[in-house]
């Protein structure tokens, strides 16, 4: 069952106050043979999107109707700090609140977590993911089989094409890193429309056991970066991102100056209207961004 602990949002907390996000989190297993799986999305998510959303639910048919070794128990969302500096990037206060809203009106098992996103300084994928490693192995013990006895959690990474294919490219990650998060924990890879995923996964034959691609049988190629084009032009988002999230962007003027982050200097965000309007704005994301 999951946790009926009290939940603290993400996006109040600090570094002082973190506490682990559990609350959906399923730590006990149905089926004896299978292997414990929990999915982490790290990414910018500035704003997170349906498609962010539909790759956990795109990688829960894939464990479930490929007879994988896998038992899926939870998902997690680990939005990047303010430190990578990227362009269009919002506060991680606003990144988290607006992850929050998604997962907890969209879905009944994925969750948010802070973490990377208070850090003092950025955090590579390969420690954040030691991160659900500890928490989730360390801390809580791991997942408990029927007949009692506690087994360990497989952590995996899950993304788009494009990060296979920065991964398989010479120079950008280095071979430490790849070994890292390929060969300890794997990764689960969601196809993506001008991606050559099978060329790039020929450069990573080394890990090629703990890669597991799952096919888009319906192409969804919205991003992050399409969406804050949209925006800019006041142009509709509705049925591209959740309702609550439109809502959130519209109430904080988020992503209204063309390629600016939403940070300044003091890490706080700019604006305080849009002065944008939905036609349906009382209607209810390594990845896309």
């Amino acid at each position: 069952m999951a946790s009926a602990l009290p939940v603290q949002s993400a996006s109040a907390q600090t570094a002082q106050t973190y506490s682990f996000p559990r609350h959906r989190l399923r730590l006990s297993q149905t089926a004896a043979s299978k292997t414990p799986l929990v999915l982490v999305a790290c990414g910018s998510f500035s704003p997170i999107t349906y498609l962010h959303l539909r790759m956990f639910e795109m990688a829960a048919d894939y464990v479930k109707f490929n007879k994988t070794e896998f038992e899926l128990l939870g998902g997690y969302l680990s939005p990047v700090s303010d430190l990578y500096k990227k362009a269009g990037l919002a506060s991680s206060q606003h990144r988290l609140r607006m992850c929050e809203l998604a997962a907890d009106q969209t879905s009944s098992w994925l969750m948010v977590d802070p973490w990377e996103a208070i850090q003092p300084e950025y955090m590579p994928t390969a420690l954040v993911l030691d991160h659900f490693e500890h928490e989730i192995n360390n801390v809580l013990g791991g997942a408990e089989r029927p007949d009692g006895s506690r087994v360990h959690v497989r952590i995996a990474l899950l993304a788009g094409a494009d990060l296979i294919q920065t991964m398989s490219t010479p120079g950008v990650w280095s071979q430490e890193d790849l070994d890292h998060i390929l060969g300890r924990f794997g990764t689960f890879i969601v196809e993506r429309s001008g991606t050559d995923i099978d060329d790039a996964l020929a450069n990573l034959q080394a890990w090629k056991d703990k890669i597991y691609v799952i096919q888009q049988l319906i192409q969804n190629d919205v991003s992050s970066t399409k969406i804050r084009l949209f925006l800019r032009r006041e142009m509709s988002v509705q049925y591209l991102i959740p309702a609550p999230v439109i809502e959130y962007i519209e109430q904080n003027g988020l992503y209204e100056e063309d390629g600016a982050s939403s940070v300044d200097v003091k890490g706080k965000s700019k604006g305080e209207s849009s002065g944008r309007e939905s036609p349906a704005i009382g209607a209810p994301s390594s990845s896309n961004s």
